[in-house]
């Protein structure tokens, strides 16, 4: 009976034991299987969208397909108020393209974001020049990774019809207004600006003023300008009015004075260059003017469209280069947004954007070679062997003044409000 009894209890137990390690293997299988089914993600937020957001999502493909990891990327055209509201909420994306450095700083300054680390700042200093590791930093940490950047300080012009008038690229401010006297002397009008852009009239010409002001002022006061260490109607300041005026008002070199600038959208300032014969023959914008020519044009941009850098004024900075870009940033830290980071400081990241057109990229081992036109060959080139950049100062000051006074104030001195009034009246609306 006792017998009986031992081979019941072992039995019963070895189907408790049989019946366990059932149950602990089929966890075990559903966690792999669970691992298995879900994807490393990574969320990234911008304001990229459209086409471009199309073009930005390619450059990741070869990421996704070699890490497994699966990034997610949302652009809104209400991208600055949503990004506010998500870090607030505690609930941010893992990455952030931030279009201004003041935001990244403001991020930084209140503890949203996440300081990059050593690895990361190694491979920016080595593929970037000093600038732009100045700009993604803040208090000593370095937050932002730059990946689609733009330049604004180019020269546009009718390539053929500059050519068959033996018209030469000037490089200097003094063969840039010898240019334009001999365009006058030929029955010509060397200069369409147009500036008309809704509730942000007046950032073309903003844009003036900042090249110039880091062709004669240089880029040391620039930086005092734009932190508000001068004032704004500091005499700098109102040298580079002055010399932005000597054009923008002289009757005989700009298409149609002071109320065709006013009143004409900026984005058809180049359409007078490319009528028979020219109505015109410069144009200073930004690379992204290329998509606002006319259709025809832009079918053939390498042989229509002819570009240089705004020449110097000052021979101490050579050819400065006044842009702006888009630092990714960190608000949730962990392998596979380390990961993509990193990637973005390769020309990998880069490369089928420069194929596809309407960005360039401050890689110091890009490929000129992979961009889809000379034309954007020659803007890289600009932008990489820049002595100086700088960025956009609008976008750097307070919004009050950058996207405020300082817009409208530029209208008003287009308008005919004298110099000192103007700048006297920016100053007095910076905030305390």
């Amino acid at each position: 009976m006792k017998k009986a009894l031992v081979l019941l209890v072992l039995l019963l137990l070895a189907a408790g034991l049989l019946f366990a390690g059932g149950k602990q293997e089929k966890p075990a299988m559903e966690t792999e299987k669970e691992t298995k089914e879900e994807p490393k993600v990574v969320t990234v937020f911008g304001a990229f969208r459209d086409e471009e957001a199309r073009r930005f999502e390619e450059t990741f493909r070869p990421f996704e397909e070699r890490t497994g990891i699966d990034v997610q990327y949302e652009g809104s055209p209400e991208f600055e108020v949503q990004i506010f509201v998500q870090a607030e909420a505690g609930t941010p994306p893992d990455i952030s393209a931030l279009p201004q450095p003041g935001l990244m700083k403001e991020f930084a300054e209140r503890g949203f974001l996440k300081p990059l680390w050593p690895e990361i700042v190694r491979k920016i200093e080595n593929n970037y020049t000093q600038a732009w590791k100045d700009l993604g930093s803040y208090k000593g940490n370095v937050y932002g990774v730059f990946h689609r950047v733009n330049a604004k300080s180019f020269v546009w012009y009718p390539k053929k019809a500059f050519e068959q008038k033996g018209y030469t690229i000037p490089k200097t401010w003094d063969e840039l207004t010898a240019l334009s006297d001999r365009i006058v002397a030929d029955g010509g009008v060397p200069w369409s600006i147009t500036m008309e852009s809704g509730a942000a009239t007046g950032w073309v010409a903003t844009d003036w003023m900042e090249d110039i002001m880091l062709r004669t002022a240089g880029p040391e006061v620039y930086d005092r300008w734009v932190n508000h260490e001068i004032p704004f109607d500091h005499p700098a300041v109102k040298k580079a009015a002055e010399i932005m005026t000597d054009i923008w008002l002289n009757p005989d070199y700009v298409l149609g004075g002071p109320t065709t600038i006013l009143t004409t959208f900026f984005g058809d300032g180049t359409f007078p260059l490319f009528e028979d014969p020219p109505q015109a023959w410069l144009h200073r914008q930004g690379n992204f003017i290329i998509g606002f020519m006319p259709d025809d044009i832009q079918a053939n941009v390498g042989e229509e469209v002819g570009v240089f850098a705004l020449p110097s004024i000052d021979p101490r900075w050579g050819i400065p280069v006044l842009g702006g870009g888009d630092q990714f940033v960190v608000f949730n830290d962990f392998p596979e947004v380390r990961q993509f980071m990193e990637y973005l400081t390769t020309w990998e990241a880069c490369k089928s954007w420069a194929a596809s057109g309407g960005a360039l990229f401050p890689h110091q081992d890009q490929n000129f070679d992979d961009y889809g036109s000379a034309i954007e060959r020659d803007l890289a080139k600009i932008l990489v062997n820049a002595e100086v950049f700088r960025f956009d100062a609008s976008d750097l000051m307070p919004a009050e003044v950058g996207a405020g006074t300082f817009w409208t104030g530029m209208a008003d001195m287009i308008s005919g409000v004298p110099i000192d009034e103007v700048l006297s009246n920016i100053e007095d609306s910076w905030p305390q």
